[in-house]
């Protein structure tokens, strides 16, 4: 099995590209460049999480250091934790993707994620010693914390939501022992729906990726707004009243302009990545708000707030970090900060992301392919150049490989959707005909 790091962390199906002797090989390698002499584990509700962080914390415990489980819990706790405790942590989740797929994050000391030196030293070590047997060095006792819900409702004044009617949902995730109370401790009135796990419905037609059932409960409820996360709890989108959906791009922005009004917001800058939709970017102008861009992933957002100071940063996909309160994307604490922020402003949420971002069309598209998604994406080169001049201001193209699917993803954007969904399809036909080895980029689409 020839696994690496991706985006955020590694993932794999389970069985073909992932199993136990892989995770516990992945835990003795990691063990002695990780910092610390204790790691702090949790797991998303998978049905193959359990076993895979008992491997984990046997290949840990060979390795030479002690292994704290929280159970199932979401990785924002495990990184408050680390964090907390100034130890390590590891968390076994595949995040948004399907329940046959699971995955390892890891966290240096003090919960942040690996940095790119110590992720390279860790994968050298793996791939030397790829496998182990099991060595039956882990107790499997598990420990409750309640440190990261106190710490998400303490981010707020106390009651700060009282009497907002909210829809939460968990994505059978993580976050369905926590979500509800929390939200429900600053005085919301919440209705929480796809909080039942059985190790196979995580994300199933549910969550940040398929929030069509909590649009439906938000309407059909007369909530005010919804709250969808992903399997483990790490991103968030909202819906508005009359059933909207509200991605990253508007989370951030409502979080940016609230932070500005009240001399919060750290050099006036905000954080953003490639994918940032044209109509945050020119949202965020129009308050005099700098941004700066950096590479897909909430570790890179990290990385630059570090970096350059600042104080708010995230993603499309709703990785939202407050480095004030926590050391990597937190769907919950996101959640509470964007509604605090709506309150506070007495106006609603639809009404404040339609104010703050004028999206762009954008069409997002994402192209299966078997081999190497850098060789694809170098096969149509030429014509993603071609492109990008043809729309020069009035859009933007990107075309990667995903850090975390066996996907290629195409983005366009443009100023009509006609536009954008005419250059996406020359571009996903291109990709096609690159990954079937038909014929180059440019010849696809010409």
């Amino acid at each position: 099995m020839d696994l690496s790091f991706g985006t955020d962390g590694v993932r794999g199906r389970i069985g073909t590209e992932l199993d136990a002797a892989s995770v516990r090989g992945l835990g003795f390698a990691a063990a002695g460049h990780l910092g610390s002499e204790k790691v702090v584990v949790g797991h998303d509700p998978r049905e193959s999480g359990p076993d895979l962080v008992a491997a984990l914390a046997e290949g840990f415990v060979a390795g030479g250091i002690d292994v704290v489980s929280l159970g199932m819990a979401p990785t924002p706790a495990v990184a408050c934790v680390a964090a907390l405790d100034s130890v390590a942590g590891a968390m076994v989740s595949a995040s948004h993707n399907p329940w046959w797929d699971n995955g390892v994050k890891l966290f240096a000391v003090g919960g942040r994620k690996l940095g790119d030196e110590t992720q390279a030293a860790v994968q050298e070590v793996w791939h030397r010693h790829p496998r182990l047997d099991p060595t039956g060095g882990y107790s499997g006792v598990e420990v409750a914390d309640r440190r990261w819900a106190d710490s998400v409702v303490g981010s707020v004044a106390p009651g700060a939501l009282t009497g907002m009617r909210l829809v939460v949902d968990c994505a059978n995730g993580a976050t369905s022992l926590s979500a509800g109370g929390v939200l429900s401790r600053l005085g919301a009135q919440v209705t929480v729906i796809h909080d039942s796990p059985d190790g196979r419905n995580i994300n199933e037609r549910c969550g940040s990726t398929s929030p069509e059932s909590l649009q439906d409960a938000v309407v059909s409820s007369g909530a005010d707004a919804g709250l969808a996360f992903d399997g483990d709890g790490d991103r968030v989108v909202a819906v508005a009243s009359d059933g909207s959906l509200l991605d990253g791009d508007h989370l951030l922005a409502i979080c940016a302009v609230d932070r500005l009004d009240r001399g919060l917001l750290t050099g006036s800058t905000v954080v953003v990545t490639v994918m940032a939709n044209l109509g945050l970017r020119r949202g965020l102008a129009d308050h005099e708000i700098l941004v700066h861009e950096t590479d897909v992933g909430d570790r890179n957002v990290l990385e630059a707030l570090d970096t350059g100071g600042w104080s708010l940063g995230g993603e499309q996909s709703g990785h939202i970090v407050f480095p004030e309160f926590a050391t990597t994307g937190d769907g919950l604490l996101t959640g509470v900060q964007v509604l605090d922020a709506v309150v506070r402003a007495g106006h609603t949420i639809g009404d404040m992301a339609a104010e703050l971002v004028s999206r762009t069309p954008q069409v997002l598209e994402s192209i299966p392919v078997s081999g190497s998604g850098a060789a694809v994406v170098a096969g149509v080169a030429d014509l993603i150049h071609e492109e990008v001049v043809r729309l020069g201001s009035d859009g933007r193209v990107l075309v990667r490989p995903s850090g975390t699917e066996p996907v290629v993803r195409v983005m366009v954007e443009a100023v009509d959707s006609g536009t954008a969904e005419t250059v996406a399809e020359r571009l996903c036909d291109a990709v096609r005909s690159a990954e079937a080895g038909t014929g180059t980029g440019a010849a696809a689409g010409s």
